[in-house]
């Protein structure tokens, strides 16, 4: 069986914070094996599945590319972990995309950087496409196991566009409430029993303690106000409009493969589909999964953030 990734089998970070919007983001700097301050290397911002803190599988991620002589950057987006927002728990793609590129605007300030990228593993994975079709100092993008939604996956994920329209209904009752008294109602991220979550699927990652649920920082929670953002999040509609490099690695056992085939179909750049072996959540956590997948992107980011 694969060794699990986890914080104590990663390279030790700087913690870090930097503006974004009206706030602060907070992350973990990682700095590559042998760290030499006269050169320069590729720095590349980390973004993970949605609720997920920099203690999770970015820093995973990071933690691999730094060994791989990048600097990475894993973050907690606004609202969660460690950064500022009174919305904790609040899923806002548009925001996160403004922390993703606040991030590389910290990364350029440092002598020791050559060209900033963008890696999303999961949801994230659809957010780097958000920053990527603005932001042009975007050298490069990545995405592991993303999730790539549109109306249609929507539709067919929750039986129809009244189901849909509930979950609008109440989130915009939720931010009346928190505009009239400050409470955020919340329900959980992922639950396989309680199906007021958001993902009801079995979510072994989250439940395990000794896995992604075991990370304090971690809550699973999810911002009820939250529905119409988290429900607008279409990835796929940005694909179009991103010219960076891209690679998607991504597999038959990962969230919606057709919805990774799509995304790839409509990038507008260089691109690369690399096909994988693994369940979604091996790619978060697993040692041979995420070192596999370490190892092509950071050819991906050598080679393009030059």
């Amino acid at each position: 069986m694969s060794e699990t990734l986890t914080e104590r089998s990663r390279p030790k970070p700087q913690k870090v914070s930097f503006p974004s919007g009206d706030g602060i983001v907070v992350a973990h700097l990682y700095l590559p094996e042998g760290y030499d301050p006269a050169r320069r290397y590729p720095a590349v911002a980390i973004g993970g599945s949605m609720s997920s803190v920099k203690e999770q599988m970015s820093g995973n991620y990071a933690g691999e590319l730094a060994r791989r002589g990048l600097i990475a950057l894993a973050l907690d987006y606004r609202n969660y972990g460690e950064s500022s927002g009174a919305r904790r728990q609040y899923e806002d793609q548009v925001s996160k995309a403004q922390d993703l590129s606040a991030a590389l605007i910290f990364l350029r300030k440092r002598p020791d950087v050559t060209g900033t990228g963008l890696l999303g593993i999961c949801t994230s994975g659809g957010t780097v496409l958000y920053a990527a079709a603005k932001d042009p100092d975007v050298g490069a993008v990545a995405s592991v196991a993303g999730y790539f939604s549109d109306p249609e996956l929507l539709l067919m994920l929750f039986g129809g566009e009244a189901p849909l329209e509930q979950r609008r209904a109440a989130g915009r009752q939720a931010r009346q409430r928190y505009e009239e008294t400050g409470v955020i109602e919340t329900i959980p991220a992922y639950s396989p029993i309680d199906m007021t979550a958001v993902s009801t699927s079995p979510s072994e990652y989250y439940m395990d303690q000794t896995r992604g649920g075991g990370v304090r920082a971690w809550r699973n929670e999810f911002a009820v106000m939250a529905w119409e953002p988290w429900l607008d999040f279409n990835p796929v509609a940005q694909a179009p409009h991103v010219t960076a490099p891209a690679l998607i690695i991504h597999s038959d056992g990962s969230a919606f493969p057709d919805q990774a085939r799509k995304v790839y179909e409509r990038l507008a750049g260089p691109k690369v589909l690399d096909w994988a072996e693994g369940r979604h959540f091996d790619f978060y956590d697993q040692a041979d999964t995420v070192r596999q997948a370490a190892d092509r992107l950071a050819a991906h980011f050598r080679d393009t953030l030059v």
